[in-house]
This record gives structure tokens, C-alpha cells and sequence, in this order.
């Protein structure tokens, strides 16, 4: 079963009144302490962009098919202000962009609780797959506690911060078992649903942009 993230950090990611046009306000974003990489090191990652604007991140699935959060598309928004850029390093320029044919989140979504913060994006047109541009396989278990793991994407890069990293960023995590997650050394307790899953990095954390990436261990995707 596919899990929605929880990155537990000794670092805040404090939100504030106003977020850029197309950024939506963080919950589960990405990265705080991030290092700068390629796409060919990330194949998988996406651009999901409203109105020309870098909005989350996604994993690519198949040639038509993009794997994000639902909150990214909550609220009814139209296709027509969507696109999804792939095969760049960049979120701006670069790579294919194509069009959004139409989108559906996770029927059990429930935005209060985040469970089932999942959705599936079908393209207008297919992907040419390539060393910029590949699928990711989904994993079918979830992996060990204290499993190396990586996020990938476009967030801020600084607690509270608004702007936007033009090159993908990425930070090493380690999994965290539910059962340690929700114990008082994190202070998640019921807050961690069955449909959840935890990593951790000392210093690093979550920000705007990056809702819908990718979060893989062992070459397999095994959150958003």
C-alpha cells in the first residue's frame, strides 16, 4: 500500500500568511539542508505547475501517468492551469512539458487527517522515456527501520522561506518503523495513520513546493 510521508526533523518549517502564486502552503513538503543534484540522478521527478508556477512535485509512473499528493489538487482546480514538466534538472525551463488530461485523488483523502494524501495525474500525451525521463516502480512492502532513503525536489531551501531553488535539490533520510514514530521520542501518536509512513534527517526538513515528490529506498518508490 502506498504511504503519505511524515519527515521528522529537529528543524521547523514555519509557515507564513502569504505563499507565492502556485506554491501551496507546505504540509508535507520537502527540502530544508538539501544538496544540489541532476535529473538524470532523479529520472522519476517531476514538475507539477499551475498557472506557469512550480506548484508540488510528482513521480513518474508510467509514459502517461504522474503519481502526487492529493492536497496538491484539492479544491476542484481545473486542468486547464496544469502541466507537468519532465526530463529537467530544472523546474522552469527545459526537459518535455506537457499538458494535464485529467487527475483523481484517493477516494479515502481526508484533508483534516491527511490519510490517503494521494493522487494519480494522465497526461494529455505520453513521455518519451530516456536517462532524464524513467519510471518508478512502486514497492509493495515498506522498508526496514533505519533504512536509507531520499526526497528530491524544488521546496524552499530555508525554514519560512518563499523562494524557490531553480536546480533539483535532494537530502538523505533514514525510515522510521510507525511504531517508534509515534512514541513519545517524536510526540506523533495518533497523528501516524496505518496509511503513513516516517523518515527522519538531523537538520533537514520540510518546506513549500515540494508536496507529491518522490520519497525512495532501494530504488523503489515507497511514499509521496
Amino acid at each position: 500500500m502506498f504511504k503519505f510521508v511524515i519527515l521528522l526533523s529537529a528543524v521547523a518549517c514555519a509557515l507564513a500568511a502569504e505563499v507565492p502564486q502556485g506554491m501551496l502552503p507546505q504540509l508535507d513538503g520537502r527540502i530544508v539542508g538539501g544538496t544540489a543534484t541532476t535529473i538524470g540522478a532523479f529520472p522519476w521527478q517531476i514538475s507539477l505547475q499551475r498557472s506557469g508556477f512550480h506548484s508540488c512535485g510528482g513521480s513518474v509512473y508510467s509514459a502517461n501517468i504522474i503519481i502526487t499528493a492529493a492536497h496538491c489538487l484539492q479544491g476542484g482546480v481545473s486542468t486547464s492551469v496544469l502541466k507537468v514538466r519532465a526530463g529537467s534538472t530544472t523546474w522552469n525551463a527545459g526537459g518535455h512539458l506537457v499538458s494535464v488530461a485529467a487527475y483523481k485523488n484517493h477516494e479515502g483523502y481526508n484533508p483534516s487527517t491527511m490519510v490517503n494524501d494521494i493522487a494519480v495525474i494522465r497526461l494529455s500525451s505520453s513521455l518519451t522515456f530516456g536517462p532524464t525521463i524513467k519510471a518508478i516502480e512502486m514497492a509493495t512492502q515498506a522498508p526496514v527501520d533505519g533504512a536509507a532513503a531520499a526526497v528530491s525536489g524544488w521546496g524552499t531551501l530555508q525554514s519560512g522561506g518563499f523562494t524557490l531553488p531553480t536546480t533539483l535539490q535532494f537530502v538523505e533520510v533514514e525510515m522510521v518503523s510507525q511504531e517508534v514514530c509515534s512514541s513519545s521520542t517524536y510526540g506523533y501518536g495518533s497523528n501516524v495513520r496505518p496509511t503513513m509512513i516516517c523518515a527522519y534527517s538531523k537538520g533537514k526538513d520540510a518546506c513549500q513546493g515540494d508536496s507529491g515528490g518522490p520519497l525512495v529506498s532501494g530504488g523503489k518508490l515507497v511514499g509521496v
